[in-house]
């Protein structure tokens, strides 16, 4: 069966298309949300990166906070914070904040990488590799920051003290399958961009998954790329935004979300075709069916509790039909399971 239905959440980089601004990435955001909320998703999260003219949400806590102020019911939070980049206690006071503000709504989700180059890391005065072998610990003086105070405890964090937001581990390879197990934690994988790992990582995270007083059983949530239209020819047009993005990206010119093209093949070598086929091929991209069909099938291979959709479409009109006909599409999962449950 496939999942009864499963919920649907969104994870939205907030891009910004060559010819639009900052501010018009967030406005978007902010009507994407509250689209979402109306559609029936579960959870809506922005990502942290840094100096990329794409992505609009570098200050990701300020983004939340316009993103939960402007809706009413959807969980928000982030996918995710890049914890070496910031001090624990910093983040706690952040989401305690956010959680005083929203009570009950707010997620935060962690990774370990700087979200960024090596350059724009140290310019943020972080140590990457001293950074990132303190991670665990990170996430455990921040658990412990949004939990109960304790006799004697020195540094608190106001707000945060007692504001227990979920605490999620974000990944894309066995090093947070193995964390998010121990510590009983949530695990979000990277699969919309970097699914080599998928299946390990999953099968770790379940095998070594020690229950904990967030979690009493694994609860993993997969990464999925959607880019519906009305048609498949459209759909997979409006993939090539974020084709071309991508590609950009490991070229090393990131820059805004490129206009759609035609031809994908016009504008990549084969080898970066390869690349990009492999790095995003935990997507479906066309028609209302194909869409729904691909839906179908990762999920029935790897049996996530949740999926988070993203895709990165140029046009905001053209995003928001996106994001309508992936609910839709679960919607009629959720029927055909119904329907076929009960013959």
């Amino acid at each position: 069966m496939l999942g009864t239905m499963i919920p649907f959440s969104v994870l939205d980089l907030a891009p910004v298309p060559d010819g639009k601004t900052v501010r018009d990435a967030l406005r978007n955001s902010i009507d994407l949300a509250q689209h979402a909320e109306g559609w029936g998703f579960h959870r809506y999260w922005l990502a942290e990166h840094h100096n990329m003219p794409g992505i609009a949400s570098a200050a990701t806590s300020v983004a939340i906070g316009a993103v939960a102020g402007a809706t009413k019911t959807i969980r928000v939070g982030a996918g995710g914070i890049m914890l070496p980049n910031h001090a624990p206690l910093i983040i706690a006071e952040q989401f305690g904040t956010l959680e005083a503000l929203y009570p009950g709504r707010i997620d935060l989700g962690l990774g370990r990488a700087p979200g960024t180059d090596q350059r724009t890391a140290h310019a943020m005065r972080r140590d990457l590799e001293t950074s990132s072998e303190r991670f665990p610990q990170d996430v455990l003086e921040l658990q412990a920051l949004l939990g109960p105070v304790q006799p004697g405890q020195v540094i608190r964090a106001f707000p945060g003290a007692d504001a227990n937001v979920p605490l999620w581990l974000l990944g894309s390879s066995l090093f947070g399958a193995q964390l998010a197990a121990v510590l009983g934690l949530p695990y979000a994988f990277a699969s919309h961009f970097a699914p080599d790992a998928l299946e390990q990582a999953i099968d770790v995270y379940r095998a070594r998954f020690q229950p904990s007083e967030q979690l009493d059983r694994p609860y993993v949530m997969l990464a999925f790329n959607v880019l519906a239209a009305d048609t498949d020819e459209e759909g997979r047009r409006l993939f090539t935004s974020q084709q071309q993005a991508f590609l950009n990206l490991r070229r090393g010119m990131p820059g805004k979300l490129p206009a759609p093209v035609d031809r994908i093949e016009d504008v990549a070598s084969e080898a970066e075709l390869r690349m990009i086929a492999n790095a995003l091929s935990c997507s479906a991209a066309g028609s209302p069916a194909t869409v729904r069909a691909g839906l179908a099938a990762f999920i029935a291979k790897h049996q996530p509790d949740e999926l988070m959709i993203t895709g990165m479409i140029h046009d905001h009109a053209a995003r928001l039909h996106s994001f309508e006909l992936a609910m839709q599409a679960r919607n009629a999962l959720a029927s055909a399971d119904s329907v076929a449950a009960t013959a």
